[in-house]
């Protein structure tokens, strides 16, 4: 039997992809696989019951604890960033293409298929993982250019029921919310509050601040407010508590990897207070030299995770060299939340490189300075002398 392992995420292009996997590429069997990155749970039981009506096996992988563990841990490490993006929808893709490639071997498929167009970013990123195997890859809106105009048509053809379409294309899981389309193609359209659903508008928030504190070991956040928490539990409750004081929206305008700008709007709450409140701790505990060398590494990490080639051997690399850094980065961080902002407002680590020798307050030999001040700068002078 023919068969092939579909990434379905319940929208209208992976749909369509079941019957068109059938009638045009001839597959006797679909395997439609979700998985569980931290979606609505509402996205998920739609998901669901909408495969089990259309594939000939439905399967659902809880991946929430595998994501916060061993994706956006190591994001958090390296202070993942691309252009002000925290990368929540690039880098759980590698995890969803890894899961249906798992389900494809242990089944014994010989392809997986994906739903994306040939226009954006995740297609290089599933293709990446799905092509580092011997299994068929097979993208059928891709290849064969349907609009959605032709979607809609193939969908109503074969009983596929879309109450209506969606004003604008939301991606959303645990760390991050994208929404795009719509007028928002626009950019100088100025995005309506009915976008967001994590976060209300810096209007809106409280008038009244609130204060954290986030633990961290070797990097990681451990604790929220001296309570130890697992990443899942942490993270939820930040977006919470972030989203209620209005932290954590992005609207920029984005380098894809194809070449061209994109206008994306983006809530991450969590995301923005975690990697503010461990960028602090960094500077608190590595050295000046760590901090310049590893701001370089920083960049590069996030490159890669947005090209979606976390499967390259640097990406290996570049995160043995930011756990050697995380070995020191233990501490808390105290943040307060008020209008739209998170602002770190104290840190405490026991590996802090801060001396209080060098207060203002304290008693030093300070002209034991005068020799290195004598030749700072010395170079410069000499120029500025010779008239050049």
């Amino acid at each position: 039997m023919k068969s092939v392992v579909l990434a379905y995420s319940g929208g209208l292009d992976t749909s369509v992809c079941i019957p068109v996997l059938r009638e045009q590429y001839g597959y006797d069997e679909v395997i439609a696989v979700l998985v569980d990155v931290g979606q609505p749970e509402s996205d998920i039981k739609e998901g669901v019951d909408r495969a089990k009506k259309l594939a000939d096996v439905t399967i659902l992988v809880d991946a929430k604890d595998e994501f916060v563990r061993d994706y956006l841990f190591p994001l958090i490490k390296a202070n993942g960033d691309y252009e002000g993006y925290v990368l929540g929808t690039a880098i759980a893709r590698p995890l969803i293409a890894k899961k249906v490639v798992e389900v494809a071997q242990k089944r014994d498929a010989e392809a997986v298929a994906h739903g994306c167009t040939g226009k954006g970013n995740d297609q290089l990123r599933f293709d990446a993982i799905f092509r580092a195997t011997d299994l068929t890859v097979v993208a059928p809106v891709r290849e064969l250019s349907l609009t959605r105009e032709e979607e809609h048509a193939y969908a109503a053809k074969h009983g596929i029921a879309f109450e209506s379409e969606k004003r604008w294309s939301i991606d959303e899981n645990i760390w991050s919310r994208s929404i795009e389309g719509s007028e928002l193609e626009d950019p100088v359209a100025y995005p309506p509050e009915a976008i967001y659903n994590w976060t209300v508008s810096q209007d809106a928030a409280p008038e009244k601040p609130e204060l954290l504190q986030i633990g961290f070991e070797h990097g990681v956040p451990v604790a929220l407010n001296g309570e130890r928490m697992d990443g899942v539990s942490l993270i939820t409750r930040l977006n919470e508590v972030g989203g209620t004081h209005g932290i954590g929206r992005t609207d920029m305008i984005e380098d894809r990897v194809l070449g061209f700008k994109a206008r994306e709007n983006y809530e991450h709450p969590a995301a923005t207070i975690l990697l503010k409140a461990h960028r602090d701790l960094e500077g608190l505990v590595l050295t000046r030299n760590e901090l310049r060398f590893k701001a370089a590494v920083d960049q590069a990490w996030g490159e890669l995770v947005y090209q979606g080639l976390v499967m390259d051997p640097l990406y290996d690399d570049l995160n043995a060299f930011i756990d050697q850094t995380q070995k020191r980065v233990t501490g808390t961080v105290y943040l307060k939340l008020s209008k739209g902002l998170a602002r770190v407002v104290g840190r405490a680590s026991p590996n802090a490189l801060y001396s209080p020798s060098v207060s203002f307050d304290a008693k030093a030999e300070t002209r034991l300075v005068e020799g290195f001040s004598v030749y700072h700068g010395f170079q410069s002078r000499m120029i500025r002398r010779s008239g050049d």
